[in-house]
């Protein structure tokens, strides 16, 4: 005993009592926390490092409004299940973004196109067919028009005609009357200028002709000139 008060001093006394408090605050602060005793001010700044969260520890209600920007998005992390229906509006989208390649087949209907945005320079050679054209209207259109010409004998005969006719499945819809020669001594001129009517009321020609009004002695012929098409 008396060695042991040679060797205890003040110093080492206050050492050991306060070696003694430490380890029993130690103690006390183990056995005695209890939930949600830890307060965010008790827990020091940048102290709860990521090795310290749990999996899925974040949830949504954590995240701060605007909390998440988009360099804290891994590339390709924004899959299209994670897209609302409607999320992505006109004013999200850049000029260009949407290409002929990102268009589904059938996407653009009918009800997506405005009034009168397709023009002439948008339609390719060809692509307006039968199919797309309404009765009413291909009726009224001229179809594989033809050109057809037909010219009489040339001599010196006083009155004259010859009928161009139509193709078969054509129709005229229109003509005219042409003098070649005469004129030498006397007046050749047209004398008739009228469609061919058939007994099906339909127009298969053009007859033209022509005539002397004063005595001609140099050869003449009349031609007739029909325009045909399909009705």
């Amino acid at each position: 005993m008396n060695r042991l008060k040679r060797h205890l001093t003040v110093a080492n006394v206050l050492s050991c009592m306060a070696l003694f408090v430490a380890l029993s605050g130690v103690a006390y602060a183990a056995n005695t926390l209890k939930k949600n005793q830890v307060k965010a001010k008790n827990i020091a700044k940048e102290a709860v490092t990521s090795p310290k969260l749990k999996n899925a520890g974040v949830t949504s209600s954590k995240l701060a409004n605007g909390s998440v920007i988009s360099v804290k998005l891994a590339n390709g992390a924004v899959v299209n299940a994670k897209i609302a229906n409607g999320s992505v509006t006109a004013a999200k989208l850049g000029n260009g973004a949407v290409t002929t390649q990102k268009i589904a087949k059938d996407a653009i209907t009918a009800n997506s196109i405005g009034t009168e945005a397709i023009t002439t320079g948008k339609l390719g050679n060809e692509a307006v067919t039968r199919a797309k054209v309404s009765n009413s209207v291909w009726a009224q259109l001229l179809k594989n028009v033809t050109y057809v010409t037909e010219t009489s004998v040339n001599d010196s005969v006083a009155t004259k005609s010859v009928t161009a006719t139509c193709p078969v499945g054509k129709e005229a819809l229109g003509g005219g009357v042409k003098i070649n020669g005469g004129n030498t001594d006397g007046i050749v001129v047209p004398s008739e200028s009228a469609p061919v009517v058939s007994a099906t009321n339909s127009r298969v020609g053009w007859i033209a002709g022509g005539r002397e009004t004063v005595g001609e002695t140099a050869p003449w012929q009349v031609v007739a000139y029909a325009i045909c098409a399909e009705l």
